[in-house]
């Protein structure tokens, strides 16, 4: 109960940082005594760099779902699939328990198939063979599920560089106007750069820093998750153990 509150608390401040910066970028974007710039306007206004933002933007939103929906303990430790293999190894039978495995694929069930298939190659191995088989397969299992989050840290990181990447850019065409040619240098021209600097920065900012707090938010998570996982490995180990003493 505590543990799904502070879950409920955690998305509560991430949603409430999403707001607060897409009410910053619009505030950015926009002045008291200027009319509100529309998202076309403010997509040309930011050059073909706000193309790349956009397409960073959709990967960070569709990766916050897709970690929402598989960083749960109901995909990675199934409580229903775990009662089933434990129980099948407490009494004896190593074929049942390989059946809910293969009938529900998850972590826990790639380890425990892992042991299991192990023991069936050699019957005779040594406990810390086994130990060894399991907590292998076990790494690889946490490598796949901690791996899913650095997507979305690659996303926060990218995002702003790309936001840099538009100011330089823009800083470089209200330059140019001038150095061309200072006696017909337009104010307009100027702004232009302008425009396009402070837009990609902020767009940039935008995407990249709740990308960072989901990020730090599902490294969390995943560690937890992966935690109970090595705790249900040891009890498979524990049960498997038991029957060859």
């Amino acid at each position: 109960m505590k543990c799904a509150k502070r879950r409920l608390l955690a998305v509560a401040v991430l949603f409430g940082l999403v707001c607060l910066a897409n009410q910053a970028m619009a505030e950015g974007l926009t002045d008291s005594n200027v009319q509100r710039m529309t998202w076309r306007q403010v997509m040309q206004a930011g050059g073909w760099l706000m193309y790349v933002l956009g397409a960073l933007s959709i990967g960070a939103g569709a990766m916050i779902i897709y970690l929402f929906a598989v960083l749960r303990q109901s995909q990675i430790i199934p409580e229903l699939q775990c009662h089933q293999i434990l129980d099948s190894i407490s009494a004896g039978s190593l074929e049942t328990a390989k059946r809910a495995c293969v009938e529900r694929p998850s972590p826990i069930s790639a380890v425990t198939l892992t042991a299991l298939d192990f023991i069936k190659k050699v019957p005779s191995a040594d406990p810390a063979m086994i130990k060894d088989a399991i907590e292998s397969e076990g790494s690889r299992q946490s490598e796949a599920i901690q791996g899913q989050t650095q997507y979305l840290l690659d996303i926060a990181v990218i995002s702003p560089m790309v936001g840099l990447l538009g100011t330089v850019f823009g800083m470089l065409t209200a330059f140019s106007a001038v150095a061309l040619d200072i006696a017909k240098a337009k104010p307009i021209l100027l702004a232009q750069g302008v425009a396009q600097a402070l837009i990609t920065t902020v767009a940039g900012l935008v995407i990249g820093i709740p990308a960072m707090a989901f990020y730090a938010y599902f490294r969390r998570r995943a560690a937890t998750l992966v935690s109970d996982l090595e705790k249900k490995s040891s009890d498979v180990l524990a049960g498997l153990l038991s029957k060859r003493t």
